[in-house]
């Protein structure tokens, strides 16, 4: 035990040397969390609209003004030729027209249909889909308003619906952002941090002085990873702090239940890093192989688009992501509630995951002299 809190102590010395470190430790993950969790968002507002108007009615009137209303759109261009609209759209300054057409009022005023186009940027599809979902609905809230002038009867057929948001009443993307990225900012911590520990010594020579020492493999192992895994650790707890207050999400589930999973995730991740650590020889190519995995982990875990949309080929590679369990189990704790039973299958998953690595990764190092 003393041979290992003397490689601790060891350990902290080097990184509190080392000026370098100690940003990328403690500022950098705070200030990404603070950057990432405001600007990560697929929330499509503020959307530049060009009106083209050829109509030029009381009716076509009251369908801009709903939009100028919405606190979704910026009415940006208004004009009568479609050439110009166009040039603005290809130009980006618009990302969306509405074309209402020559008789519009008229069809209206003598209870006939009318057609309203809406011509989109979709160059980015989920963002196309979403300006085209607002503009739909403030058109069909439009033509509600013109059927119950018509016939006020209409309105008392048909289903009256009501609806509930839980979980996230205000639907604050950043409720749903901060606890996946959370997770993203300690995992990088650990597997990156533990992942070129090693391989730093390999490169300044000082690993060949370690391993003439008699100090035993699992001795090394735990005091070279055991600086990163609190340091990981008071990184979560900074980052809990900040999403109660500063982003004022409260913590629903168990607090103990969340440090303890923690504590078990960043011992896969700490191996994760050991083992690329095993099969690098300098730090680049360390950085290289952690950014490989982390990239592909990442993308798949649900941290921005939902893992049931992802192909089933993907399903498939997604079940050995470590990162997917434990940003479900942190939405769910966090922000359902949620006891040990409502996410016991993410907990098994997390704890034979580290125990796989971290086997892995001590049989995979050699202590030779």
């Amino acid at each position: 035990m003393r041979t290992i809190l003397f490689i601790i102590e060891k350990e902290f010395k080097q990184i509190f040397r080392d000026k370098m470190m100690l940003p990328i430790i403690f500022a950098i993950p705070v200030i990404q969390l603070l950057i990432l969790s405001y600007t990560a968002t697929f929330e499509v507002k503020n959307i530049n609209l060009g009106i083209l108007n050829i109509d030029q009615s009381q009716q076509s009137s009251e369908l801009i003004n709903k939009f100028k209303g919405s606190t979704f759109f910026n009415l940006k261009a208004y004009s009568t030729n479609i050439k110009d609209l166009e040039v603005m759209l290809k130009r980006e300054k618009i990302s969306q027209i509405i074309y209402i057409p020559n008789n519009f009022g008229k069809n209206l005023s003598s209870g006939n249909s009318s057609e309203i186009q809406i011509i989109t940027d979709a160059v980015n599809g989920s963002s196309a889909n979403l300006m085209s979902y607002y503009a739909i609905s403030i058109i069909m809230s439009y033509n509600s308003n013109i059927i119950a002038k018509i016939n006020p009867n209409i309105a008392n057929y048909g289903i009256n619906s009501s609806y509930q948001y839980w979980y996230n009443q205000e639907l604050d993307y950043k409720r749903y952002m901060v606890p996946g990225i959370l997770v993203l900012l300690v995992t990088m911590i650990g597997a990156f941090l533990s992942g070129m520990n090693i391989v730093r010594e390999k490169e300044i020579g000082t690993i060949e002085q370690i391993n003439v020492t008699p100090i035993k493999k699992y001795e090394f192992i735990i005091g070279k990873l055991s600086p990163f895994w609190i340091i990981a650790m008071f990184d979560l707890i900074v980052g809990l702090l900040l999403s109660r207050f500063v982003f004022n999400i409260e913590i629903q589930g168990n607090i103990f239940l969340i440090f303890s999973v923690s504590a078990i995730y960043l011992l896969s991740v700490l191996g994760l890093g050991l083992l690329i650590s095993t099969v690098s020889d300098t730090q680049q190519q360390a950085m290289f192989i952690a950014w490989f995995f982390m990239v592909i982990f990442i993308m798949l875990s649900g941290l921005f688009t939902p893992v049931e949309s992802i192909p089933q080929w993907a399903k498939i590679i997604n079940y050995i992501n470590p990162i997917k369990y434990f940003i479900k189990f942190m939405r769910q704790v966090m922000l359902k509630g949620s006891n040990i039973f409502d996410v016991y299958n993410e907990i098994v998953v997390i704890v034979v995951y580290s125990i796989a690595t971290l086997s892995l990764a001590f049989w995979r190092y050699r202590k030779v002299s």
